[in-house]
Parts: C-alpha cells; structure tokens; sequence
C-alpha cells in the first residue's frame, strides 16, 4: 500500500457519527464496529452520553457487534462511557497500533473484512484500520452543543497532510445526504 492509501478512509461522513446510517455499512458487509471514543462519540474529557448518541448506538446494535477502541489511559473515564452504552472496550490502544483492533475484533469473533473501524483522526483511527485493512469510516468530531466552535488543529493538520498525499476526503458517495439521519 502506498502512503495515500493508508490514509484514505473507505467512507467519509459528512458530520458527526450521529449521521453514519447502517446502510453502507452492511452493503460493505460488516458485522462488527471499533468505536473510537474521544471527539468521536463524546467531546473529549466528557464523560455525558447523549440521548442521539444512545439511539444510535441502540440503531447499531441491531446490526453489528461493537466495541470501543480508544487511546485514551483514564479508566475511570472511558469505563465509565463503556458502561453508559454497554460496549466492551480496551484504554491505550497506542493507535495507530493494530493490536488492539485485532484483538476487539478476535474478541467479536469476526474476520476483518467482516470489522469497521470507525474514528474522527486521520493519524490514528484510520490509518490503523488501513493497516489491518478493515473498513474505515471518518466522522467529523464530536462537539458540546453548548460550546463555542473549538479549533481541531491538529486534526487539520492531518487532513491537509493527507490531501498532499492524495487522499480524497470528500463526503462519501454511500454517504449520500438521503441516507444520513437527521442528526
């Protein structure tokens, strides 16, 4: 794989991970989502689960098995999200190391092929996938609604990294604005 691809998420949503719907998901055959936990599904050092978040988590269960992923090292912390949505989980994934995708996705008892990585980083998220070859997914990061718009710098940095590269980070075409949920 060329450095290009390796940065190149299969699917780019539009929003936050509230508006990544099942659809293209299935069609790409997957059983099994890694959740990403900081700026992914939560701001970063919230520890609130939204009522979106836990209606989309109850949408995904239906159809895939789930597990958190996150290198994050506060237990208490992202336990404490784990427990809130009842996903399993690993703390200090070092991403992008792969261990820890690996071994979520042993612990699914699902091929990779069969897994999807699911992330707002470019550097760790998607590039960890990609280098297990799972399907991957960028959302855009997780914000309060109460807080003023934040600068994700270094996630910039990252997607204009990228760009040079040659990763194409333009919304998806299964990302399709019908098939998004309204969130």
């Amino acid at each position: 794989m060329t450095r290009d691809h390796l940065l190149q998420p299969d699917l780019v949503v539009p929003g936050s991970i509230l508006r990544l719907p099942a659809e293209p998901l299935l069609a790409a055959g997957l059983q099994g989502l890694i959740l990403d936990v900081d700026e992914t599904l939560v701001p970063t050092m919230s520890r609130e689960i939204s009522e979106e978040l836990q209606h989309w988590i109850a949408e995904m269960r239906q159809f895939f098995s789930l597990w958190l992923v996150s290198n994050n090292l506060s237990q208490s912390r992202i336990s404490a999200i784990a427990e809130a949505l009842d996903i399993p989980y690993f703390l200090a994934a070092r991403k992008p190391s792969r261990r820890k995708i690996r071994q979520a996705a042993n612990e699914m008892g699902l091929p990779l092929e069969k897994v999807g990585v699911v992330g707002d980083r470019l550097f760790t998220d998607v590039l960890a996938g990609n280098r297990l070859g799972v399907f991957t997914v960028l959302v855009e990061p997780m914000v309060l609604p109460s807080s003023l718009p934040r600068s994700h710098w270094w996630r910039n940095l990252e997607v204009q990294i990228s760009r040079v590269l040659g990763a194409k980070l333009h919304p998806s075409p299964l990302a399709r604005p019908e098939m998004l949920s309204k969130s």
